[in-house]
C-alpha cells in the first residue's frame, strides 16, 4: 500500500509538473514577440543635416546591454553569472554613455544590444539615456529581443527582457526599415531568443543618389554555418540590389563571426585572439566588394571569465562591408579593455566616390 501510495503521488506531482510547463509554454506561445518582416520604422526627433557629403564617419558598437562589463562572466559563454549588481550596471552604462558623448561629431553611430526594460539591467530605458547624449542626431530602434520570462539559468532565470538596436544619424533619414532574418531556431528555442533583423536607414548624398546603412546584430551561439547563411544570404540580397541601382551601401555591426581569412596583427594589441566557431564566408561578396576591419585591436572578448588581458580570449566579429562605390579611408577598433563592455568601438571612415 505505501508503494502505491508514494507512486500515485509522484505520478501526481509528475502530471501537476506536465501542467504547469505546459501552461507557461502556451502563455510564451501566446505572447511571442513575432515581428513582421519588414517594418517601417519613425525617427525620433531629426537631424538637421539633410545631404551626406562625399567624406564622413561612421562607428559601430555591441554595448553589451550595459551589464557585460570588464568584471562580468556570463552563463550563455561558459560562465557563471546571469546579471552583475545594480550599481555595477549603472557604473558601466555611465561610462558606455560618456565615451559616446564624446562621438557627437560622429555623423552616423549603430548601436546593438541596447536595453529597454529587462531584468537584467534592473529596467533601465538604456536608449532614452543614450538619446539624451546625442540631442543633433535623429536615430530610429528596432526590437529584436522581447521574451516575457527567460527561465534560465533555473537557479537564476534571466526574466523579462526587451532590447533592440539603435542607428543615430546627423542627417536627416529619407527612410528607415526594420527587416527580420529568417529564423533558424526550432520551436520552443526561438520563443527565448533573439529575433534578430538589420536596420536599413537610407540618406541623399550630395550627388543625388543615396546612401543606404545598414545596423546588423546576427546570431550568437551558432556553430553551423548553413544555419549562419541563411541570415547572410537576407542581407546579402538586399546589399546586392541597392548597389545594382546605384546606391552606396555600408553593412556593419555585431555579425559574430570573423570577417573572411582573419588573422591579428602585432600581437593584437596585448591581446589572447581565439577564433569565432563560423567565419564570414571568403566568396560571399563579389571581389570588389571591400571588408573593412581592424587587425590590430579585437572588437570582442569571451565571457567565460571576468577579462583578464593576454589570457581570457578575445576575437573580431565587430566590421563592415563596404560597396565597391565606396572607398575605405580609415577603420580602427577602439580600445577601451573591455571595460564597460565585453566589444569595443569600431570607428570606419570612407568616402562616396562618384
Amino acid at each position: 500500500m505505501l508503494l502505491i501510495s508514494a507512486l500515485r503521488i509522484f505520478f501526481g506531482l509528475l502530471f501537476l509538473f506536465i501542467i504547469v510547463v505546459g501552461i507557461f509554454l502556451l502563455y510564451l506561445n501566446i505572447n511571442d514577440f513575432n515581428p513582421a518582416a519588414y517594418e517601417t520604422l519613425k525617427p525620433t526627433a531629426q537631424a538637421y543635416k539633410q545631404q551626406v557629403p562625399a567624406n564622413f564617419r561612421l562607428i559601430s558598437w555591441n554595448i553589451g546591454y550595459g551589464g557585460l562589463g570588464k568584471s562580468m562572466d556570463f552563463f550563455y559563454d561558459g560562465g557563471k553569472r546571469v546579471r552583475a549588481g545594480k550599481e555595477q550596471s549603472e557604473e558601466w552604462l555611465h561610462g558606455i554613455t560618456a565615451w559616446i558623448a564624446k562621438q557627437a561629431d560622429a555623423d552616423f553611430l549603430l548601436l546593438q544590444e541596447v536595453d529597454v526594460d529587462a531584468k537584467r539591467t534592473y529596467h533601465q530605458n538604456q536608449m532614452a539615456q543614450i538619446a539624451q547624449v546625442l540631442p543633433k542626431h535623429e536615430y530610429v530602434s528596432a526590437i529584436n529581443y522581447q521574451v516575457p520570462f527567460v527561465p534560465v539559468p533555473l537557479r537564476e532565470p534571466m526574466g523579462a527582457v526587451k532590447a533592440g538596436m539603435m542607428s543615430f544619424s546627423a542627417y536627416q533619414s529619407l527612410a528607415a526599415t526594420r527587416h527580420a532574418y529568417p529564423q533558424i531556431a526550432g520551436w520552443p528555442d526561438r520563443m527565448f531568443l533573439l529575433d534578430r533583423c538589420f536596420i536599413e536607414s537610407r540618406f541623399a548624398t550630395t550627388d543625388k543618389k543615396e546612401l543606404v546603412i545598414l545596423n546588423t546584430h546576427n546570431s550568437a551561439f551558432i556553430d553551423d554555418a548553413e544555419k549562419m547563411n541563411f541570415e547572410l544570404n537576407s542581407i546579402q540580397e538586399k546589399m546586392l540590389l541597392e548597389y545594382s541601382q546605384g546606391n552606396y551601401v555600408i553593412a556593419g555591426g555585431d555579425w559574430n563571426m570573423n570577417p573572411p581569412a582573419f588573422a591579428p596583427e602585432t600581437n593584437f594589441g596585448g591581446h589572447r585572439f581565439v577564433s569565432s566557431s563560423v567565419a564570414f564566408p571568403q566568396e560571399f561578396f563579389p571581389a570588389d566588394w571591400t571588408f573593412s576591419f581592424d587587425t590590430k585591436t579585437p572588437s570582442n572578448r569571451f565571457l567565460d571569465e571576468a577579462y583578464n588581458k593576454g589570457i581570457t580570449g578575445s576575437t573580431t566579429i565587430d566590421f563592415f562591408v563596404l560597396s565597391p562605390n565606396v572607398q575605405l579611408t580609415n577603420v580602427e577598433t577602439i580600445d577601451l579593455n573591455f571595460k564597460d563592455s565585453d566589444h569595443n568601438p569600431v570607428v570606419l571612415e570612407v568616402f562616396l566616390r562618384n
